[in-house]
């Protein structure tokens, strides 16, 4: 089985398809992120969906790479009797969602053998076979996959071929509605030198640090892979239930939109001078917050759905026996206080970037700071959505501040209309109360929430939104607890699991979240500790895999990727560390 780090991405900014070292698409949801998987051998085993497409004999593992500056996989295999490379890619969406695998003959003469297995609904339904004009379809129930190939394929899916140096075998699989006509197959050659046109000329667009230049357009090419492009929101990852903690039951759906991802994401992208993927991602946001305050979820549809309802999928036993695999979130109805701030935050941002001011915007501020008034002392599950005990954590608590104060700053700065006075004294009233009740000052720092024992990586965004300057010696003191605690070879836990007797309620551990770390790095830079800062970002870019991506976690004694890949969180986080490490001059290497 392919390991988690073994995976690349190919995607159309609608959906995305994961492919295996060797060869094999394993993962593949049409027409959408969220749609039902027709591939989900990553979950479970060849017969639940995948398509093979490799040499019968290589000799060793392939070589693979990104073309350039795009998201056109190229993989070399080389055999006993000659090379061949495969192109794999999706065009940009046109009628219906494309994959085309091209094998090009390099030197000699190589076999190869297509293995393609259909299987709808998450692995469970089979389709019925059949043939029409050239093509072989696969149809169940709303769902139509077709294959043109210019090789013999069997009923099964199955075909055996030989290219020599120079030869050209192009595949083309496309969805499309059952009951809709069947869609006109597209031109593998020209759908590639469009593909390849609109990668490049999207990434020359990009506004980049003068240090770690390639893992930072890597990073932002994979941000606008995980894109949907309809809607311009943002899915932190393209996959469910790969698991944090092999063979445990910590495997969630992040094929959904998180709110508190947008401000660092739409601060990313203006920082890379995308505007216009910016403004899409908070007109998103806009639309999906829409409405009550009250009703605010702390993640939607890729569409602004709110009902993700969470089920489990009984059929597919999970990624290395890790179950279950679950679709949906129900983190949905969870009450998560810092979300008010984020968003709070978020549209600050937005008003006084490029972006500008959003008519719209400051009626929906007032009306989430109204809710946050009557609740911002509410014990809450937290940014980290544990399925405990809700309970009083400190970094919901600092993100409540932030959300006052970004209020206040918006009416003394721009004129805008609100009670300033009261907000202002809310403000006060919220940061007394988290330095009385949310540091510890025997150990010299905050922690998870008031009372606790345990430390939260969250903490170290303390000086990140304005709480305390980084030059307060209860920064300092946190950020060195932090380390001192939640350290695990170089790499940073969320927080320990068994800490205050096991605040998420779930068995087991995890890897190090890899988005702690490049906060650990920023906090690190803060306070004047550049050279660490520096060394802990290189230690973090040397955990990406063969093609520059990054899953949720990381497990430093099997020296493994876990969770769902590839994950936004890390990959906006290594694009603003990288700048901010840039600004302040850390030492690498």
């Amino acid at each position: 089985m392919n390991r988690i780090e073994d995976y690349a991405l190919i995607g159309d900014s609608q959906t995305a398809a994961l492919v295996g070292r060797d060869g094999s698409i394993d993962w593949l949801c049409l027409p959408a992120f969220d749609s039902g998987a027709c591939f989900a051998a990553l979950l479970g085993a060849d017969g639940n969906g995948r398509w093979l497409l490799a040499p019968v004999d290589p000799a060793g593992l392939p070589r693979r790479r990104y073309r350039d500056d795009t998201l056109i996989l190229e993989t070399t295999w080389h055999t006993a009797t000659g090379s061949v490379e495969v192109l794999d890619f999706m065009p940009p969406r046109g009628e219906a969602p494309d994959v085309v695998r091209i094998v090009r003959g390099l030197t000699g003469r190589v076999e190869l053998r297509s293995d393609l297995r259909i299987r709808f609904d998450y692995g469970r339904v089979r389709p019925w076979i059949r043939r029409l004009d050239g093509q072989l379809g696969a149809v169940a129930g709303p769902d139509s996959i077709w294959l043109r190939a210019p090789v013999p394929v069997d009923e099964d899916g199955s075909a055996t071929f030989a290219v020599s140096a120079g030869d050209s075998v192009a595949f083309v699989l496309s969805w499309h509605p059952s009951y809709a006509a069947v869609p006109e197959p597209v031109d593998a050659e020209r759908a590639l030198r469009e593909t390849t046109r609109f990668w490049t000329s999207w990434a020359a667009r990009a506004q980049l640090p003068r240090r770690w230049r390639e893992p930072v357009l890597r990073s932002l090419i994979t941000l606008k892979a995980l894109t949907y492009a309809p809607t311009g929101g943002i899915v932190a990852a393209a996959t469910t239930s790969l698991p944090e903690q092999l063979g445990g039951p910590r495997n969630w759906d992040y094929r959904y939109c998180w709110l508190r991802d947008a401000g660092y994401t739409l601060q990313t992208l203006l920082d890379a001078g995308y505007v216009t993927e910016a403004r899409a991602w908070r007109e998103w946001l806009l639309r999906a917050v829409a409405g009550d305050p009250a009703d605010l979820q702390i993640v939607y549809s890729l569409t602004g759905r709110r009902r993700l309802t969470e089920w489990t999928v009984p059929w597919l036993p999970g990624y290395q026996g890790s179950a279950p695999v679950r679709v949906g979130n129900a983190a949905a109805e969870q009450f998560q206080l810092d979300v008010w701030g984020e968003v709070l935050d978020t549209l600050h941002r937005a008003r006084t970037s490029p972006l500008g001011v959003e008519e719209d915007a400051w009626d929906l501020q007032t009306a989430l700071l109204d809710f946050l008034e009557g609740h911002w002392s509410d014990p809450d599950t937290g940014l980290w959505e544990i399925r405990g005990e809700p309970r009083p954590f400190v970094h919901s608590k600092v993100m409540a501040w932030a959300g006052f104060d970004r209020a206040v700053r918006a009416v003394e700065r721009t004129g805008l209309d609100g009670p300033v006075q009261r907000w202002r004294a809310l403000r006060d009233k919220i940061h007394a109360e988290v330095c009385d009740r949310g540091y510890d000052a025997d150990r010299n720092t905050f922690t998870q929430f008031y009372g606790s024992r345990g430390l939260d990586a969250a903490l170290l965004l303390i000086p990140q939104v304005g709480f305390l300057p980084p030059d307060d010696p209860r920064v300092a003191g946190t950020v060195a607890a932090v380390g001192r605690e939640l350290l695990r070879d170089g790499f940073l836990l969320r927080y320990d699991p068994s800490a205050d007797g096991g605040v998420d309620a779930l068995p087991g551990g995890e890897g190090a979240f890899l988005a702690c770390s490049f906060w650990y790095a920023d906090a690190l830079a803060l306070i004047g500790r550049r050279d660490e800062a520096g060394q802990v970002f290189e230690r973090l870019l040397g955990l990406r895999n063969d093609v520059g991506l990054l899953s949720e976690e990381y497990d430093p004694r099997t020296r493994q990727l876990l969770g769902n890949i590839p994950q936004a969180y890390s990959h906006v986080f290594l694009v603003q560390t990288a700048r901010n490490l840039d600004r302040a001059g850390a030492a690498t290497g």
